[in-house]
């Protein structure tokens, strides 16, 4: 750490602490209501509290040996599995389409593909919700699917196409003029050098289906409700300490997720 500037313009940890301590601010209120949801999942009460009086495991027992529980994890695990398998080589396709375009409108398209983010979710859920009742795919897992699906493409898009735009098109053009196909020269020139950014849109994907919620309130119930609409059920109609247990887990499988991103990026 420099305690003097080495020329007029640099600036010195010093002079930055400010940010560092508006970085720190901003960090705790993103994680500390973290450190209140684990500890209550790990309560003996009846009811949220915090701090919690005693220890138990209960309600990781009552979560686990749900049949109804267990049967929302499963639907959430499989439409997530599903999206991510459709909407990442969609987004692929699309991004390395608007990358290599040279068609006017291709900004256009772009803003098209990204608008899921843009647009509130709630008129996205009720736009597909009305769709999907003259289709007859209410309560469907492909429902499920296509309208997560929806929602993650832009994910993809984004991530793919920062990958695209930091990788030398170049490389590709040489292959090609030595005779490979296009097909050819992206499988095995292009998809290589930006396999972390196709890992963190198909990451992006999964998380972005497994927890959507709004969606699944309008098109998924029955022997197909998603586990996020029955933990918004359960804390409509009963607050149950089985929602923090369930939530301790996302988080885990969050960070795992995270962890997977940071190794994939180490080893491009």
């Amino acid at each position: 750490m420099l305690n003097r500037p080495a020329s007029d313009t640099q600036i010195t940890h010093a002079r930055r602490l400010w940010l560092y301590a508006v970085a720190v601010l901003v960090m705790a209120f993103l994680i500390l209501p973290t450190f209140v949801v684990i500890p209550m999942s790990f309560s003996d009460s009846r009811f949220l509290r915090f701090p919690p009086q005693g220890f138990s495991l209960r309600w990781y027992e009552s979560y686990l040996t749900s049949p109804e529980w267990m049967q929302a994890t499963w639907v959430s695990l499989k439409v997530a599995v599903l999206t991510t398998l459709l909407a990442t080589p969609l987004g692929i396709a699309a991004s390395y389409g608007l990358h290599v375009s040279r068609v006017p409108f291709s900004r256009v398209l772009t803003i098209a593909l990204i608008s899921p983010l843009i647009i509130p979710i709630i008129i996205l859920g009720v736009g597909i919700f009305y769709l999907y009742v003259r289709l007859g795919v209410v309560n469907t897992i492909p429902g499920l699917v296509m309208a997560h699906t929806i929602l993650a493409i832009p994910f993809v898009v984004v991530t793919v196409s920062s990958g695209l735009q930091q990788y030398d098109s170049n490389q590709e053009l040489a292959a090609r003029n030595l005779g490979a196909s296009r097909w050819t020269a992206f499988r095995t020139i292009t998809l290589p050098q930006i396999r972390g950014s196709i890992v963190a849109g198909g990451l992006f994907a999964f998380i972005t289906s497994f927890d959507e919620v709004v969606i699944a309130l309008f098109i998924s119930g029955g022997q197909n409700t998603t586990l996020t609409r029955r933990m918004f059920t359960g804390l409509r109609d009963e607050i149950d300490p089985t929602i923090a247990a369930i939530s301790s887990l996302l988080i885990v499988l969050s960070v795992i997720m995270l962890l997977i991103l940071v190794l994939s990026n180490r080893q491009k």
